[in-house]
């Protein structure tokens, strides 16, 4: 199952052979199993090997950036990383967990902030790739490296018809939607049902990153979009860092992102799901 390169580089990284393998689902890009060493340790692994050559590296940088903020989210340990796989420990997961502590943790995990938004490199958003470039202004930052690039993709792929054109130039000129003027946080940026866990030890894990540092919405938004969070897990965020009035609009804006990333990677339906999202603005 796993193949045969990337086999021999865990054994040499751990120092042990693999036993027993299981293949596990749930990712739309990447295919992934969990091991069991000779030795007894248990990892998470996954693979690619039609990813660009630094995807997974991206990855391993990213979830080492949020273990740095040190919150009390579960961020799996980093063990070895390559071109084409990216190998994790492994942690167990429960039916349950509290929902409320969850929203209070990554409202803390927001709090760790930097002077500018962006990251001080691009990184990988699925397989696409994430431009991070610094900006001083939230808005500018979400035009320049999150819509516009994008936008671009989907247009120049044939994916996005040419009847949106006009729309997106009006979105791009959307500068009246005021964000409220806070300090840049660290985002997940990734943030939907398949990338976070209730551990058996009581804890929340949070995985599969695309970080930088952005306007706090943004996670928050993409929990909104596809669902899988309770209302007692914004309950807890907003006991901990309570969102400004009217964030309910700005989800919407912040969610043609995410939108405009799955029209690239999937298509399909996604391309309505972008034109209804529009359609909420003009």
């Amino acid at each position: 199952m796993i193949p045969e390169s990337i086999q021999f580089s865990i054994e040499e990284a751990t120092g042990s052979r693999v036993a027993e393998q299981e293949a596990l689902h749930g990712g739309d890009i990447n295919q992934a199993v969990k091991i069991e060493m000779d030795s007894g340790d248990r990892y998470f692994l996954k693979w690619n090997t039609y990813t660009p050559a630094d995807m997974f590296e991206k990855e391993a940088l990213g979830l080492e950036l949020l273990v740095s903020a040190n919150s009390e989210l579960h961020i799996p340990e980093v063990i070895g990383f390559g071109d084409t796989f990216l190998l994790l420990e492994f942690i167990e997961e429960s039916n349950t967990g509290n929902s409320f502590e969850f929203g209070v943790q990554l409202a803390r995990l927001h709090c760790k902030s930097n002077e500018l938004f962006g990251l001080d490199e691009p990184n990988y958003i699925g397989k696409l790739p994430q431009s991070n470039k610094y900006h001083a202004d939230w808005l500018e930052f979400f035009m320049r490296e999150r819509l516009e690039p994008q936008v671009k993709m989907a247009f120049d792929s044939g994916k996005l018809p040419k009847r949106f054109l006009s729309i997106f130039d009006r979105v791009m000129n959307y500068t009246y939607v005021v964000f409220p003027d806070e300090p840049p946080a660290l985002l997940h940026g990734d943030l939907w049902a398949g990338n976070y866990m209730f551990t058996v030890d009581g804890r929340i894990s949070i995985y599969d990153p695309a970080v930088y540092f952005g306007h706090r919405e943004m996670d928050i938004a993409m929990t909104k979009l596809f669902g899988g969070f309770s209302q007692d897990f914004y309950n807890g965020y907003n006991e901990e860092y309570p969102l400004k009035k009217g964030y309910e609009e700005r989800l919407k804006l912040c969610n043609l992102y995410p939108v405009l990333v799955h029209v690239n990677l999937f298509g399909g339906g996604y391309i309505g799901k972008a034109e209804a999202l529009l359609k909420q603005f003009f």
